[in-house]
């Protein structure tokens, strides 16, 4: 039983040396004479206005969260729009139920504050 997975051991033993091999070759072969003009940070071609070291806020991150917590759950309307003769009165009132908790969600994190850049 075990000789069956011998060939894939194999394969992934390759992936993962060719893959360490590949992560360093630069590292390895490439030149190393760092200006600081390459150290700089680069901003499309425009003069850098801040380090590419700042901190952000942790109301970015919980609006981002936010955002991709809300952006799933309408992903859900989708299939259900697509259904919606099959599924009848019942698929109707679940909808709206669903859409219910959703939006108890959506004015609780916004009476919180949550959505306030300030």
């Amino acid at each position: 039983m075990i000789e069956n997975y011998i060939p894939i051991g194999i394969v992934v033993a390759i992936a993962a040396v060719f893959a360490f091999v590949m992560s360093k070759t630069n590292e390895w072969f490439g030149p190393k004479n760092s200006t600081e003009e390459k150290l700089t940070t680069y901003e499309s071609g425009m003069e850098p206005v801040r380090t590419a070291h700042e901190r952000f806020s942790v109301k970015f991150f919980l609006v981002a969260m936010l955002f991709i917590i809300f952006d799933i759950e309408i992903v859900f309307l989708y299939p259900w729009a697509v259904n919606l003769i099959e599924l009848g009165w019942l698929g109707f009132i679940e909808i709206f139920i669903f859409l219910g908790i959703l939006m108890i969600g959506f004015f609780y994190i916004w009476k919180k504050g949550a959505l306030r850049w300030d």
